[in-house]
């Protein structure tokens, strides 16, 4: 199941089915896309984790087992976590312990993310008689680089919370018991910040490389129009003149 926390400017999920290791079943990927729908509609940070000290072990074996070629074209994951990636405002993983398979897709979806010393992020599909298919072969390459990728993806080897800093695929490591709280603490940076401007530039940092620079300049266009710019703007000033 999803545990869902709302609050004004952010929503908590928690993978939580104990009995799998936060295994990725249909059950959690049609809550994920009502959490995005959600979150489309009324844009919030997204802090995703697990519960029980994992992340994520992966996607369920037992569905993937009876799963056809049609079942794969469709994309059930995959589909799932791009719509996630391209929610409006930021999604924060915050990764304790194993992120697995599907389980490490989950968190290279996420805009920004930050792990326990207790990581352990692979792709074991191969051993499986499968493949990643649910964005590690891009988005791990994207992230980290295609020598760094190919030997995640093709061997298999999991990667522990300092090699995976040290890689760029975390920015930060924190303590178990402190995760969530740090998690917040990036929230809280971000609700600091104008709402739009946010939004915008995920959407500059989301678009291909053909599309600069005219995306940013349309985007910093309309920002130059609005009000929350004269506003902000107005108020540093002011507190510039009084010092």
């Amino acid at each position: 199941m999803l545990i869902v926390e709302r609050l004004p400017d952010r929503v908590v999920a928690t993978l939580s089915r104990p009995e799998t290791r936060n295994a990725i079943d249909q059950n959690l990927i049609d809550a994920l896309h009502g959490l995005c729908a959600e979150l489309e509609a009324e844009p919030r940070t997204l802090i995703l984790t697990g519960s029980g000290g994992v992340f994520a072990s992966g996607a369920d074996i037992a569905e993937l087992r009876d799963r056809q070629a049609a079942d794969a074209r469709r994309g059930i994951n995959a589909v799932a976590f791009i719509r996630l990636h391209e929610l409006p405002m930021p999604v924060i993983a915050a990764v304790d312990g194993y992120a697995l398979g599907g389980g490490a897709e989950l968190a290279l979806a996420a805009d920004l993310r930050i792990a326990s010393p207790a990581l352990r992020f692979g792709s074991p599909e191969t051993s499986l008689g499968i493949m990643p298919a649910a964005g590690a072969t891009w988005r791990l390459r994207e992230i980290v680089g295609e020598a760094r990728a190919s030997e995640l993806l093709l061997t298999g080897r999991l990667l522990g919370a300092e090699e995976a800093v040290a890689w760029g695929l975390v920015s930060a490591v924190h303590p178990a018991e402190d995760l969530l709280a740090a998690a917040h603490a990036v929230a809280d940076r971000i609700a600091a910040n104008d709402p739009l401007a946010t939004q915008h530039t995920k959407r500059a940092i989301r678009a291909p490389r053909e599309h600069h620079p005219e995306i940013e300049l349309e985007l910093q266009a309309e920002l130059f129009e609005s009000p929350e710019k004269f506003r902000r703007m107005g108020e540093f000033l002011e507190k510039r003149s009084t010092r």
